[in-house]
Parts: C-alpha cells; structure tokens; sequence
C-alpha cells in the first residue's frame, strides 16, 4: 500500500509541496501547474493519484511563493517558473531514497513551458515529459534542445492551443507525439477527457521511465 502523502518544503525559497513517493516505484513524476493554479490543483491531483496506482511516485509543489503568486507578470515568467523546477530536480537528487529514481515532468498551461525549458537544460535529469492543454510555444526558442521523449496531450475544442502545440511538434527534435482529446476543452472538464489525460500520460511515463528511462 502507497504511503501517506507528505507535506515537504523544496528549494532555498522552501517552497511548498505534496510528495507521494517511496524507493520501489517506476519513477518520479513531478508536477509543474499553470497559471493560477497551485499544489492543490483538482484536476492534477486526478492525475497524480492515477500516476501512483500504476506505481509511480508524484511531487505537486508551488512554483511561486504566495507573495509572488500575486503579481501577473511572475506567473507568465517561464525563465522564473523553470528556475524554480530545476531546484526542485536539485532537491530530488539530494533526497534520500528517490533520488534514484528516473524524473519525468507533467506540465499543464504555462507550466509545460516552464517544464520544456527545465528539460531542455537538464537532459540528464529528466527521462520524460507529458503536456497538458500546454503552452509549448512559450518555450518555443528551446524546443530543440528537448531530448526527453515528450507527449503534447491537447483537447479537440481547444482550437487555438492545439494549433500551437502542433507547431511546437515540428520544432521538437525528440521523440514526440501529438494526442489528441475528443471533444475536450482546454480544462478538459467534459466526462471522461481528463481520465484519458491520466490514461495517456500514465502509458507514456511507464514506457520512458520504466523501459527506456535513465537514471542519474
């Protein structure tokens, strides 16, 4: 049985996060929300459960303190919010017991950038990524240096979203893959569509992480 959820502070900022992992799982997943969102995020704590009931471990942690949370222009700063992940990354490799373990990143909105960059600057870190209704082409100058196999996971009716998340896939060099929701939108709140975020996202951090993935 999965242990407890535990609460845990990240990073010279101590930023607040929600760890569910333990030694024996497949990976580590590490969340990166949107905009707006934080740690408590309904609908990646759906994911997050579903992601530990197939054995991997999950860290939800907030970007920005509440402070900076605050100020519109920090919570479209990608270079601010991917500093902050790749700390969290750094705080994951020092922690005992997963520090082993192979990182994949889940982004969602903004967060996806945030997550795109981070990987692209830590190809040793991180074996895998996953985007939800993601904003790809606000890290469009380092898409190229993404090596992580990466899944873009977008919604039908997110019309607009999915026509850039389709351009950030011709400038990805990596393995890649474009899903598509049907008749989601960009909360994915319609019957069934964020339970097949969490299908699609589960099958692909089990076959980077588990059959492919490094470990540092």
């Amino acid at each position: 049985m999965r242990q407890a959820d535990e609460e845990v502070r990240i990073g010279p900022m101590h930023l607040p996060g929600i760890l569910a992992a333990r030694p024996a799982d497949r990976g580590l997943v590490v969340f990166v929300h949107g905009s707006g969102s934080s740690r408590f995020s309904p609908r990646n704590a759906v994911v997050a459960q579903a992601l530990q009931e197939v054995g991997l471990g999950t860290l939800l942690f907030d970007l920005l303190t509440e402070r900076e949370g605050s100020a519109v222009g920090n919570v479209f700063d990608i270079h601010l919010l991917a500093s902050r992940l790749l700390e969290a990354l750094s705080w994951v490799a020092a922690r005992d017991g997963i520090s082993g373990l192979p990182i994949g990143l889940f982004g969602a909105s903004t967060g996806a950038a945030a997550a795109l960059r981070a990987a692209a600057a830590r190809p040793d870190r991180v074996a895998a990524l996953v985007s939800r209704g993601g904003r790809p082409d606000l890290a469009a100058d380092h898409l190229a240096k993404v090596r992580a196999p990466t899944l873009l996971i977008v919604g039908e009716r997110d019309r607009e979203v999915l026509r850039w998340n389709r351009e950030a896939a011709d400038l990805l060099t990596c393995e890649k893959r474009l899903a598509i929701v049907p008749r989601a939108t960009h909360l994915f709140e319609e019957p069934g569509a964020l339970e097949a975020v969490a299908d699609l996202a589960g099958h692909w951090f089990l076959d980077h992480l588990v059959q492919g993935g490094r470990r540092p």
